[in-house]
């Protein structure tokens, strides 16, 4: 079986679900689409949505980490992104909902909000890209790039403003998660990718690191994201 699977450069939604195909075991490749341009470029490829990851998988196009989790599991059974038993899987569902819909979009904002402020960062976060050229012809034009993407994510600096007040009870609710047992556990679920890769791109952050430091939720994000590109120095708070 072998995956192909289409994202954007530092997106920590692809960096989860190429997490679960090397946890399910699935021989894949990885794609980065230019971002802000890949959402033109998924509907022409025949995904009905505009977000990345989207997956080609046995001849099937999925998109979205949730769906990719549930298309995994439904190919290789074991180990299981989704908990066979009905309320430890309800727990799970709702923890990777919130951590789909309420955390995601956080780091996102942040990161491309900070990058106006320091454009030389941008190359650290395509020290991983797929982009099939080389980064040193992609970094001169990265910063315009990551611009349009602010634009289109609305990372203005008073939606920032408003993520930093609420980051504190983002990350108490992450180690409340851990403390449950809903992720961290021995066996990894979808919830453990969907959240740990957003606390990861966090980390990249010094104006927020210091407010993760020794914390359950950087113990979790460290154990399962093995590698994390990106570096940006405070800016936030000029």
């Amino acid at each position: 079986m072998r995956a192909t699977l289409f994202g954007v450069a530092a997106s920590h939604p692809t960096l989860a679900a190429e997490l679960m195909l090397r946890h399910k075991g699935i021989d894949h490749r990885r794609v980065d689409l230019p971002t802000v341009t890949h959402r033109t470029l998924l509907r022409a490829m025949g995904y009905p949505r505009k977000t990345v990851p989207a997956v080609r998988l046995q001849g099937a196009k999925v998109q979205g980490t949730t769906e990719i989790a549930l298309a995994l599991d439904a190919l290789v059974p074991s180990p299981a992104l989704f908990p066979r038993d009905p309320d430890r899987r309800r727990e799970v569902e709702e923890a990777n909902a919130w951590g789909d819909e309420v955390l995601q979009p956080v780091p996102r904002r942040m990161t491309l909000n900070a990058l106006k402020h320091d454009r030389s960062a941008v190359k650290s976060y395509l020290e991983d890209a797929k982009l099939g050229v080389p980064v040193r012809l992609v970094a001169p034009v990265a910063p315009l790039i990551a611009g349009a993407s602010r634009r289109v994510n609305k990372a203005t600096d008073e939606a920032v403003e408003r993520d930093l007040a609420a980051l504190p009870a983002l990350i108490d609710h992450v180690d409340t998660l851990i403390e449950r047992g809903v992720i961290g556990g021995e066996e990894r679920n979808v919830a453990d990718f969907q959240i740990a890769t957003s606390i990861s791109l966090l980390l990249t952050m010094d104006d927020v690191r210091p407010q993760i430091e020794g914390r359950p939720a950087e113990r979790h994000a460290r154990d399962v994201v093995p590698h994390q590109v990106g570096h940006l120095p405070a800016v936030l708070a000029r």
